[in-house]
């Protein structure tokens, strides 16, 4: 995922080593106890939407097994905790992997009711690799420039332009990171969180992750589920699909959602006048995306372009409107001025974040073996094309630097885990991102968690976006613990015993769909906004 904003934080920079744990019975509040001194050295940071904003650095080890070896630096960010009731640092990431997390302590921070924020340190990090921690992955600059090449490869020159930029990009991420692209992945990831807990003085900490960030979490509490005091999961990957039968998972839920959004145009076509038909609103895209294909808008969305602008709506249907305006006035008349705007406010976001790819192409490789012949990916993706066609090829495109990845695989990380508190799991049932089922797998693997599903939700992060039903299950796990536990109105057994069985613990309604723009109903939640603007895009 990428990240809209970012916060500049400057700080001096420390080891981590051993500190005095603050003791405390599992998941219950307890009285501040602050740290040493000594142990981070926190800076204001502070910006207008996030005054109380503090930054620090922490060096870690680049290989965990060689903690005297070469060290690297990871970006923190806190909010620091306000009540005498003090619950312990509540570490939070936004997902990617490649995402930035230093502005998201912020946003929950200032998100969660106050009285429930007080009581936590939420703390913010860039992973490493990310943003403001050192080294910062920066593989091939301008990599996502426009115009690209079709992401449709209907012909041979396509199709060998395509694995060309593909194959560059990894070649130039192992020229110019070799020595540490073995270590960027996710349980050297989790093993920075738990440095980050030495280095905060605690002895369990609290976790809060959006999309990959649940994997990040899951994969944390696989290795330290000793030290986990509340893990919050929002919009689960699921942990037995790391990571190539994922995204192919993606392929077929961003096409349902795509859908979706088309038959909202026809359910607003007095707005947009593209009729009232979903298929022939359908078929007016594609005649958008082969114009855009042979002519781009501007001499800068092409197809591939036009895939990109459009992807975030499968994530969050507040830009619904925003993209709805574009591609009326281009099918409409041919006007390409909304149509760029949109590609800078919502393509360019995801395809510029050279930082962002890096990281994420780096982690994703790594965590998990990739075809090496892509004669596999090939017929995969187009016998996936077939059913949905929306995104199977850009995806694959984009992923395809794991099938020349000069770094060795490792296996994926079981998560199944029967030794943690109660975990908090949120997942909306029609998510594009994280579809349903992963949620679903991630609730019986650990065990003793609860799913609160958010029933007819798209949307991808559904915690702290509006939705109040959420946010009070959320706000009560935070305050002591407490999970649903009863009958889910989707054929769960109601038995309470949280045996991860599948079903949901609890239901929420989504909230309704957005209006057009202009009209007397249109609104947008600006935290929901916020939101997905910090979250980003892809994973």
């Amino acid at each position: 995922m990428r990240q809209r904003a970012a916060v500049l934080c400057g700080a001096a920079v420390i080891a981590a080593g051993s500190v005095a744990a603050v003791p405390a019975e599992a998941g219950a509040p307890r009285t501040a106890v602050p740290a040493p001194a000594a142990d981070l050295r926190w800076k204001a940071c502070a910006t207008d939407d996030y005054p109380t904003l503090q930054c620090a650095s922490l060096e870690v080890p680049l290989d965990h097994a060689r903690p005297r070896g070469r060290q690297i630096t990871l970006a923190l960010s806190r909010v620091p905790h306000t009540a005498g009731t003090y619950q312990g640092p509540l570490l939070v990431n936004p997902g990617g992997p490649g995402g930035s997390g230093r502005t998201l302590a912020g946003f929950v921070a200032s998100s969660l009711p106050a009285k429930v924020a007080a009581q936590y340190d939420v703390v913010g990090f860039d992973p490493r690799g990310v943003g403001r921690s050192s080294p910062a992955l920066d593989c091939a600059p301008g990599h996502f420039d426009p115009v690209r090449p079709d992401s449709l490869p209907d012909t041979p020159d396509v199709e060998r332009a395509n694995l060309a930029r593909a194959e560059s990009f990894a070649d130039a991420c192992g020229a110019k990171y070799a020595d540490v692209l073995p270590y960027i992945d996710t349980v050297a990831a989790a093993r920075d969180m738990d440095a980050i807990r030495v280095a905060l003085g605690a002895e369990e900490i609290s976790y809060f992750g959006y999309s990959y960030g649940t994997y990040l979490g899951a994969v944390y509490a696989r290795l330290h589920p000793d030290r986990v005091r509340r893990l919050v999961l929002d919009s689960v990957v699921g942990p037995d699909d790391v990571w190539y039968d994922a995204n192919l998972n993606q392929d077929l839920a961003f096409n349902d959602r795509h859908r979706a959004f088309l038959a909202w145009v026809a359910e607003h076509d007095a707005a947009y006048g593209l009729g009232t038909d979903p298929e022939r609103v359908e078929a007016a895209w594609y005649a958008m995306r082969t114009a855009l294909a042979e002519k781009p808008a501007g001499g800068k969305v092409g197809a591939a372009e036009l895939e990109d602008t459009y992807l975030p709506g499968g994530y969050y249907n507040g830009y619904w409107p925003y993209l709805a305006e574009a591609f009326a006035a281009y099918a409409g008349d041919g006007d390409t001025g909304p149509l760029l705007e949109a590609y800078e406010n919502f393509g360019a976001l995801d395809a510029s974040g050279d930082n962002g790819y890096s990281v994420y192409t780096a982690v994703q490789c790594r965590d998990a073996s990739w075809p090496r012949d892509w004669d596999e990916w090939r017929d995969d993706s187009w016998d996936l094309y077939e059913k949905a066609p929306f995104m199977v090829w850009n995806n694959a495109w984009y992923n395809a630097p794991c099938a020349f990845w000069p770094a060795p695989p490792r296996r994926p990380v079981d998560v199944t885990n029967a030794e943690l508190p109660p975990v908090l799991l949120f997942q909306a049932t029609g998510d594009a991102a994280t579809p349903y089922e992963g949620g679903v797998a991630a609730h019986r693997m650990l065990r003793g968690s609860a799913l609160v599903v958010e029933e007819g939700g798209g949307n991808h992060g559904i915690t702290l976006s509006g939705n109040a039903c959420l946010d009070e299950h959320l706000a009560a796990y935070l305050t002591d613990g407490t999970v649903p536990r009863g009958d889910d109105g989707r054929g769960g057994d109601g038995d309470g015993d949280g045996d991860g069985d599948g079903t949901a613990d609890a239901v929420c309604p989504a909230l309704p769909d957005p209006e057009p723009l202009g009209s007397r109903a249109a609104s947008t939640s600006s935290r929901g906004s916020t939101l997905h603007g910090l979250l980003g895009f892809r994973g």
